[in-house]
C-alpha cells in the first residue's frame, strides 16, 4: 500500500514542473494568475515532498552517501533501530504538536493568506502525511529486521 502513495506522488512532478514553469509566463504576458499557479504548486510540493523523502529513504537513496555497506556483509539490525529510535519520535512529535492546528485547519478549508486561494489545509496535510510515512516507514524497517533475526 505504501509504495503505491509513493507511485501516486511520484505523478504529482509533472504538474508541479507544468505550474512552476507557468507562473513566469501567466505574470508577464498574460498578467494574471501567476499567484494561483504558485498556490497551487505550495500544495503539489508539499504533498510530493511528504511522500519523496520517505520513498528515498526506503530505496536506500536519501542520505546513502554515509551509508556503504560491503556487498558481502548482512546489513545489521542496528541500523534500522538507530533510524528509528531518531526518527519515531520526531514523527510522533510531530503529529501530536500539530494535530490541532492540523485539524483546525482542515476544518476551516484555510486558504493561502497573500491570494485567499482555497487549499492551504492540504499542505498542513502534508506535515502529517510526512510525519505518518516515516513512522510507518520506521516501524516497517525495524520489523523486517525482527523477521530476519526470527
Amino acid at each position: 500500500m505504501i509504495r503505491a502513495v509513493f507511485l501516486a506522488a511520484s505523478a504529482l512532478v509533472l504538474p508541479l514542473t507544468v505550474l512552476l514553469f507557468a507562473q513566469w509566463p501567466l505574470r508577464d504576458l498574460v498578467q494574471a494568475g501567476s499567484r494561483t499557479a504558485n498556490d497551487a504548486a505550495q500544495i503539489v510540493f508539499a504533498i510530493y515532498m511528504a511522500a519523496a523523502v520517505t520513498a528515498a529513504s526506503m530505496s536506500g537513496m536519501h542520505l546513502a552517501a554515509h551509508h556503504r555497506p560491503d556487498e558481502h556483509a548482512r546489513p545489521g539490525g542496528w541500523r534500522a533501530w538507530a533510524v528509528f529510535a531518531c526518527t519515531g519520535p520526531w514523527a510522533a512529535y510531530v503529529l501530536w504538536t500539530s494535530a490541532s492546528s492540523v485539524w483546525q485547519s482542515v476544518m476551516q478549508l484555510e486558504r493561502f493568506g497573500e491570494t485567499l486561494t482555497p487549499g492551504y489545509f492540504l499542505v498542513r496535510v502534508a506535515l502529517w502525511l510526512l510525519a505518518s510515512l516515516v513512522l510507518v516507514q520506521g516501524v516497517a524497517s525495524v520489523a523486517r529486521v525482527g523477521r530476519r533475526a526470527a
